[in-house]
């Protein structure tokens, strides 16, 4: 009953899915849930993959593309998009590390987060719309769960930047090696099951990718934050869009 409730912590809080009972749980079970953040992405890829069966039947591979994308931000609320975009608004500002934390927990949306997300968006249409047919199904049932891996990776190997309370503390103080090692067990079997040898080696290379990219950015703020993990969420997304084109 632990696991189940975590996993349905998790959906409740990275998905727009409604979860139709009340589930009362604890900084641990959040931060520990980040295990099953994978299972959540599969189960954001799945259902996008219904979606683009419907939608093919209808549509031209552009516009399906751009209707796929709107479908995903609407799942999942558009939540680590603007953790992307905060990110860079504080990363970019090269300001000193409290200065960044503080443009980060701004709402107002500035120059370089409106970059970021324009960016990641159109670079994610045009691969799927570059992706040959036969590995489009692959792609779209994939790309979130190669995202919430890099949550994972970055709640488990870092620190928390700030010194009060953020949305995104219980899941880093909360979350270790241990969770990055069973969750990455997860993601290496998804990934083997979808796509064989071709999955585990894309598996390995978004595992590093969401590594470095975790790295870099709290190498800036000396630690990670919830703006963070949804950035790494994002681009690691669109590097796993970036290297199942250039495989297939």
């Amino acid at each position: 009953m632990k696991y189940l409730k975590r996993v349905m912590l998790m959906i409740g809080f990275l998905t727009r899915i409604p979860i139709p009972f009340e589930i009362d749980g604890t900084e641990e079970d959040y931060g520990k849930g980040l295990v099953f953040a994978p299972v959540v992405g599969f189960l954001i890829g799945g259902i996008i993959t219904v979606v683009y069966y419907i939608l093919k039947r209808f549509f031209p591979s552009g516009v399906t593309s751009v209707l796929l994308i709107v479908a995903y931000i609407m799942l999942t609320g558009g939540i680590h998009l603007d953790g992307l975009g905060d990110t860079f608004d504080g990363i970019f500002s090269n300001r000193s590390r409290e200065r960044i934390l503080e443009i980060m927990r701004d709402s107002r949306i500035g120059t370089n987060a409106m970059l970021a997300v324009v960016c990641v968006i159109i670079l994610n249409y045009a691969l799927l719309n570059s992706i040959p047919a036969s590995f489009v199904p692959h792609a779209i049932l994939l790309f979130p769960v190669a995202g919430r891996i890099g949550s994972l990776i970055g709640a488990g190997s870092s620190d928390y930047a700030r010194e009060g309370e953020g949305l995104g503390k219980s899941f880093i103080n909360c979350c270790g090696v241990k969770e990055i090692l069973q969750g990455g067990a997860i993601y290496f079997l998804i990934f083997l099951l979808v796509l064989g040898l071709k999955g585990l080696l894309l598996a390995f290379l978004t595992f590093v990718t969401a590594f470095i990219t975790v790295k870099f950015f709290s190498k800036k703020v000396g630690g990670a934050t919830g703006d963070i993990l949804g950035a790494v969420c994002e681009l690691n997304q669109t590097f796993f869009l970036l290297l199942i084109y250039l495989i297939s």
